[in-house]
């Protein structure tokens, strides 16, 4: 375990590769959170709404999707501020999951919340700060990461049990047509949050099996990784040589999700896979103010 104190929804962690380390967010706190691991220092940042997903950026800045759209966050001050706004097209729905692409900019989707209705979308933050809307029909948006060239997107509706696959144009950010990857029922689980290692292959929290699946391209079953806690939310890569992977968990939901397991919504990592990750891509900022 690389973090003691409890997450109510721990998500997104993130290996910084300049500060050597971890960043990640508890949605419900809701609050950044950052480990050093070579000293144990944690710093937190409260954030004004419920936080789906993080990325950092060029500036030292980290960008955040929060309940209403893309917001920037100052480390040094604490202070946010919105640049770009999402209209979401129900009630009751916030910003989820994200990755940056290998261009530098910023996917994520949202979420329903308390109901199952396909209101949700994937949109792209632009580098000028405006706002792309890529897919539509989306109730709990996922497992949002890249191949390492770049070129396929993956990405899930959680309610689905489905990871889809979508060509994915470097240069244009144009799609494709999505394809249906695999469906992690078969392990017991929904998918939640992914990465991907340094051979293309996927790493899916199996949240409600208490399990990280790896998955090769073609989306078959390389390997399942037994988590001591019921819930794991998000896996990254991370460490000097990107070959520990940090896992985040969920402790109370405040909807379904709830455990009384004594490292629930603790941060996790596992060394000794003999894998390594990827370096994170940072959101292009520097157009922005």
């Amino acid at each position: 375990m690389a973090s003691p104190p409890r997450d109510r929804l721990g998500e997104c962690p993130l290996w910084d590769t300049r500060e050597a380390c971890v960043y990640w967010v508890d949605s419900k706190a809701p609050l950044v959170r950052r480990l050093d691991p070579a000293t144990g220092a944690r710093t937190d940042w409260r954030v004004p709404s419920d936080i789906g997903s993080i990325a950092l950026t060029e500036t030292g800045r980290l960008l955040l999707a929060l309940e209403d759209g893309f917001h920037l966050l100052d480390l040094a001050s604490g202070a946010t501020r919105q640049i770009a706004h999402v209209t979401h097209a129900g009630p009751r729905m916030r910003m989820n999951d994200g990755r940056t692409d290998r261009q530098g900019r910023f996917v994520a989707g949202s979420l329903v919340m308390g109901r199952h209705d396909r209101d949700g979308a994937f949109y792209r933050l632009e580098k000028d700060g405006t706002v792309t809307t890529l897919l539509r029909d989306i109730a709990l948006a996922n497992s949002t990461c890249f191949s390492p060239d770049g070129r396929t997107m993956y990405y899930s509706d959680s309610f689905s049990d489905t990871v889809h696959a979508v060509d994915y144009d470097p240069a244009s950010g144009r799609i494709g047509t999505p394809r249906p990857l695999m469906n992690t029922r078969a392990q017991g689980s929904a998918p939640d949050g992914a990465t991907v290692d340094a051979d293309g292959c996927l790493w899916v929290a199996l949240i409600q099996a208490g399990k990280l699946g790896r998955y090769a391209p073609d989306g078959s079953l390389l390997q399942v990784l037994d988590v001591p806690t019921p819930y794991p939310s998000c896996p990254c890569f991370g460490g000097p040589e990107l070959d520990m992977l940090y896992v985040t968990s969920l402790s109370n939901t405040g909807n379904l999700i709830k455990s009384d397991h004594p490292d629930a919504g603790a941060l996790f990592v596992f060394r000794g896979l003999g894998v390594r990750g990827l370096p994170e891509v940072r959101f292009d900022d520097r157009g922005l103010a």
